[in-house]
């Protein structure tokens, strides 16, 4: 289970999943990447494989990383995409690894 700045009341995220928290503001919230999600998130960002080569070359963009996140956002009470940006740098990129690696891991490897 991967967990950055939890502080609110969600419930914990699944690893098995690929889910992870994101705190935004005085909330955590829960990035699960769901079919959905991630059909949105590469309608804006393009193919997913693309984006996990660029993330293995240290190439994602923090435009990227925020919206990746922000899809993964359970649509129903989803912060506006700004705060999840702020989000990103108030916990720095290095804290931000973690909930990416599981987000990808799941993209490539599935539940499975």
């Amino acid at each position: 289970m991967t967990e950055l700045g939890m502080t609110g009341a969600a419930s914990p995220a699944n690893g098995l999943r690929g889910e992870a928290m994101l705190a935004i503001g005085d909330a955590s919230h829960r990035l699960r990447p769901t079919f959905t999600a991630l059909v949105a998130a590469e309608e804006e960002l393009g193919p997913l494989f693309a984006l996990v080569e660029r993330a293995g070359a240290g190439q994602l963009r923090l435009s990227e990383l925020a919206a990746l996140f922000w899809h993964c956002l359970d649509a129903q009470g989803r912060p506006p995409r700004e705060a999840v940006g702020e989000a990103v740098l108030a916990a720095g990129l290095a804290a931000c690894a973690a909930p990416l690696r599981t987000l990808l891991g799941q993209i490539l490897k599935g539940a499975g």
